[in-house]
């Protein structure tokens, strides 16, 4: 099935009518996790809200999984998993690099999906038609760089400290074969792959919601997306994303030391 970008549209201005006048205003912070520091705020409820509202709506048989509101008829063919803030950790520090992810699978695969940053007023998404973008500059079609090669790489992760005891030494290994690395960006950094402006993103821990909708979104723009071991990334876990097959490759050989 096909999934329309008016749809896709529709689903953004809703998530951002609530997140966009909670940006910057200060509003409560809550901690989901005991020990540890992962924040909630009201804007990521309330989005999630309004998005499994307008799906429920238009695919009352599609399942719906999400990172606030949990799981509703999952055992469907066509799930789709939210993300209504990816970048929480941004959005309360007031940097533009969070964005809503919506995601479509069928079977487990997924098939379309989109990032909405409302502040800087872009939207990247996938369909059947390919992997587009709409924003400051005009619409266009997303094409990945041509890099292979790592030493001309740009590589985006969230934190070298999320690689633990020899995988952060195989990381460092890695990031040291690299022409430039960053951190942070979360899910914007991903739709830089598409975009053409990033190479690699090596993420470790991700949840299915984190990385669903942009899988579509890198895969039909030229790119890869698998765990750290080439599997499937649609459950989430340790992610890696290349603008080319052949970048992957050698991406994966490098973290695997």
């Amino acid at each position: 099935m096909d999934i329309s970008i008016d749809f896709m549209r529709r689903i953004a201005q809703a998530a951002a009518a609530e997140t966009l006048p909670r940006f910057r205003a200060q509003g409560a912070v809550a901690n989901k996790e005991k020990g540890s520091f992962d924040p909630v705020t009201e804007a990521d409820r309330e989005a999630e809200r309004a998005i499994r509202a307008l799906i429920s709506a238009e695919y009352p048989d599609h399942g719906i999984l999400g990172e606030e509101h949990g799981s509703e008829n999952i055992s469907s063919r066509h799930v789709w998993v939210i993300d209504p803030i990816d970048g929480t950790r941004a959005f309360i520090s007031g940097l533009p690099v969070w964005g809503t992810l919506v995601g479509l699978t069928i079977d487990g695969d997924a098939v379309a999906g989109m990032m909405a940053q409302p502040f800087t007023g872009e939207l990247f998404y996938a369909n059947a038609s390919g992997s587009h973008y709409e924003g400051p500059g005009g619409p266009r079609k997303l094409t990945t760089r041509k890099t292979t090669k790592l030493a001309e790489a740009t590589l985006f992760t969230t934190t070298p400290a999320l690689f633990k005891g020899e995988a952060r030494n195989r990381y460092d290994a890695f990031e040291r074969q690299i022409q430039l690395a960053r951190y942070g960006a979360d899910c914007y950094a991903f739709a830089m792959i598409a975009s053409g402006s990033v190479d690699i993103v090596a993420d470790p821990g991700l949840k299915p919601y984190d990385i669903v909708a942009l899988i579509p979104i890198i895969e039909k723009a030229g790119g890869v997306v698998t765990t750290f071991d080439g599997g499937p990334a649609e459950n989430g876990g340790d992610v890696l994303a290349a603008a080319t097959p052949e970048l992957h490759a050698a991406a994966m050989a490098a973290l695997r030391g």
